[in-house]
């Protein structure tokens, strides 16, 4: 089959022009969810309380947006403003005033990047209305979380009972599931049954599997195997946040849809380590750092697939995972089943949690995602 020239020329140009326009709509929201998860690493925030500040972020910016639109149910604000205010502007600035109070030794990197950002929206009142509405926001919204439990102190008392083992090095966030939840009810609102008995044929399998496939030297582990492990290692929101910032533009999504999107994961994401962390000082099986179960890298992972599942479905676009944990390796996935899979395959070949700890942690996770989406952030029309 042959194309004329002229033909040929506008159907690249149309299909290039859609495709500038898809991730146009979802630079403001994406570029500064990098922002955050950059601002959390530079100062090697816990992997918990980072999460809170990139829910705290993204709920800001949904809300600004949707204060314009009017789509969907707001998390907690609304404020009246003209249809004509800029989206990007109020996107942006709610995310810029958050992040300075979030984050106030990295002032001067946000104010460059948020001019560098604001350079894109033409001068004008819907540019200066979109300023005032997402500071607005964004102040309430911190308002909000202000008293929220995250700066309680370590309440952690060891257990002097014979046969607890008590950690020479104080565990963290002993006090994390008492912190607000964003989406949950409360942090024990999905805590699971208890762990198995270690007298069970169970928890005996679990643990020749873990002592076989976990050990550092002599393993059953293959050179992939290996790999996974390492690359799995890395704990915070940048290790799974790229994941929602591939798939993101592979829909046509608007400014509103994709801070919703933003916002919905973050708050999974966040309320993920709520639940894991009740549910860990609730049984206790004390390990270094803190209590095994359950898995709190498979409740992430799980608590962001369900909610991207919800927008993209379980068969996606492949995407990628690296990590400084493991230089020069790369996953690749084209189901988000197969991601939360391997986040439990590899605590186990990592050596760090049994495998019923990961399945129990990625149930939990999918049970976090799945009430995110269905109870926040809702369509009104």
């Amino acid at each position: 089959m042959k194309f004329n020239r002229p033909f040929l020329f506008v159907t690249l140009t149309m299909l290039l022009f859609a495709c500038m326009v898809m991730v146009a709509r979802a630079d403001v929201v994406t570029d500064w969810n990098e922002k955050v998860v950059t601002a959390g690493v530079k100062v090697s925030q816990a992997p918990f309380v980072h999460t809170r500040s990139a829910a705290i972020v993204h709920v800001a910016m949904f809300d600004a947006v949707n204060s314009i639109d009017r789509r969907y149910t707001p998390y907690r604000v609304q404020v009246s403003t003209a249809a004509d205010t800029s989206r990007e502007a109020a996107a942006a600035a709610a995310a810029h005033f958050a992040l300075v109070r979030l984050y106030p030794d990295q002032v001067k990197d946000f104010d460059t990047f948020y001019q560098t950002s604001m350079a894109a929206v033409p001068d004008g009142e819907p540019k200066s209305k979109g300023i005032q509405l997402g500071e607005q926001v964004a102040a309430e919204i911190l308002a909000l979380r202000a008293k929220d439990g995250a700066n309680a102190p370590n309440s952690y008392r060891p257990y002097t009972v014979a046969g607890i083992y008590v950690p020479t090095a104080l565990p963290v966030a002993s006090s994390w599931g008492q912190v607000t939840p964003f989406a949950l009810k409360e942090g024990p609102q999905f805590r699971p049954a208890a762990p198995v008995s270690l007298q069970s044929a169970q928890w005996a399998k679990d643990c020749d599997e873990v002592k076989k496939m976990g050990a550092k030297t002599g393993s059953g582990r293959t050179a992939e195997q290996t790999d996974i492990a390492r690359l799995w290692e890395l704990t915070r929101p940048g290790l799974h946040n790229p994941v929602a910032r591939q798939l993101a533009p592979t829909k046509s999504l608007d400014i509103l849809d994709n801070a919703r999107l933003f916002a919905l994961y973050a708050m999974a994401m966040a309320d993920s380590y709520l639940a894991v962390f009740d549910a860990k000082y609730t049984y206790f099986i004390a390990t270094p750092m803190h209590p095994e179960y359950p898995c709190a890298h498979c409740i992430n992972s799980a608590a962001g697939a369900a909610v991207l599942e919800a927008f993209f479905g379980d068969a996606v676009p492949t995407f990628s995972l690296t990590s400084p944990t493991a230089p020069g390796v790369t996953r690749r996935f084209t189901r988000l089943s197969d991601y939360v899979r391997e986040s439990i395959d590899a605590r186990v070949y990592d050596g760090v949690h049994y495998r019923t700890s990961g399945d129990v942690g990625a149930a939990m996770g999918r049970k976090i995602g799945e009430y995110t989406v269905q109870n926040f952030l809702k369509p009104i029309r």
